[in-house]
């Protein structure tokens, strides 16, 4: 696993920016946007100050406005940064922003699964839960119910929620599994945009999020925050400004190696210890535990809520029978 110079340097690996995994063979432009001390120390700036203009970069580097023009596009044309035009005195000037602080490589090729069954959960879907206030529900229309009332996590209307959050306790859904007859399952893996769940919002708000697959604690996850610096690009216009506004995507896999989120490594526990089949129940549960050392909530955002235009995506790779013996 490789980091940038720019995260080993102490700078915080998780903000209000995105993080992103990369294919090496698929990120060139990327590594040729770091080759260079001149980006990199652009890029430390950008993580001290937040944003700054084209002007406060070139006296900073001391460098011409027209050398700087050039790493910026650089470092803009393969998503690490971003920028914006701004009124002001003279006319309009360049912002520049960091949209990446956190970049993961994973120089190992992902096995191919060539049989796979997809599916995607709505947010609403669980079949069980227990929580604790803070709470609620929304669909992409309106609140359901009343806000940090556990009530309404029982309202008709819930199946069609679209985000949902807690302070403490879970959430558990029923993934369908329809693998064809005599094969068994070598992989799951599971998508979801998730944070925590703050009073109002906090970026700074860590939670502690534990996994469980049929009852069976698979890993945990600490979210960094309850983002709110900025609307979500999904979220709806009437939604509250100052309450949760996006998450970070993250993917839970499950193989015959572990379990990895986001291709980091998790815990031991392998799906050969499920003896999942074509016959098998399947529960995922999101969890919060009274004992956690961050209790800090959880939020779930579906697909009219966020940066991510998805809900719960779930893939369940299958072999026959005889092929995991």
């Amino acid at each position: 696993m490789i980091f940038t110079d720019f995260e080993r340097r102490g700078f915080p690996c998780y903000t209000s920016h995105q993080d992103l995994a990369y294919d090496p063979f698929e990120g060139l432009e990327l590594f040729k946007a770091l080759g260079s001390d001149v980006r990199i120390e652009i890029l430390n700036i950008l993580l001290e100050n937040d944003n700054m203009s084209m002007n406060e970069l070139a006296s900073r580097l001391n460098i011409t406005n027209g050398a700087l023009t050039s790493h910026i596009k650089k470092l803009e044309n393969c998503g690490l940064i971003t920028t914006s035009s701004e009124s002001a005195v003279h006319g309009n000037q360049k912002i520049c922003s960091i949209h990446l602080d956190k970049i993961l490589i994973d120089l190992e090729k992902p096995a191919e699964i060539e049989n796979v069954y997809h599916t995607e959960l709505k947010v609403g879907h669980y079949t069980n839960y227990q929580i604790c206030p803070t709470c609620g529900l929304a669909s992409a229309d309106a609140l359901i119910g009343e806000v940090d009332d556990p009530r309404y996590f029982e309202h008709p209307d819930r199946y069609n929620a679209d985000i949902l959050w807690f302070t403490r306790g879970y959430v558990e859904y029923a993934i369908p599994n329809f693998i064809p007859a005599s094969k068994k399952i070598t992989q799951i893996t599971i998508s979801a945009e998730l944070s925590s769940e703050a009073p109002g919002t906090n970026n700074d708000w860590p939670s502690d999020i534990s996994f469980y697959l049929n009852d069976i604690h698979i890993g945990d996850w600490t979210s960094p925050g309850d983002f709110g610096d900025v609307k979500g690009l999904l979220t709806p216009d009437w939604w509250y400004a100052n309450w949760n506004q996006y998450g970070l995507l993250k993917q839970l896999v499950i193989n015959q190696k572990g379990t990895y989120i986001d291709g980091l490594k998790i815990s031991d526990v392998k799906i050969d210890d499920f003896h999942l089949n074509c016959h098998s129940s399947i529960r995922f549960r999101l969890a919060v535990e009274d004992d956690a050392r961050h209790v800090g909530g959880l939020t779930i955002f579906g697909k009219s809520f966020g940066n991510y235009s998805q809900d719960i995506k779930v893939s369940l790779g299958y072999a026959p029978v005889e092929e995991m013996k």
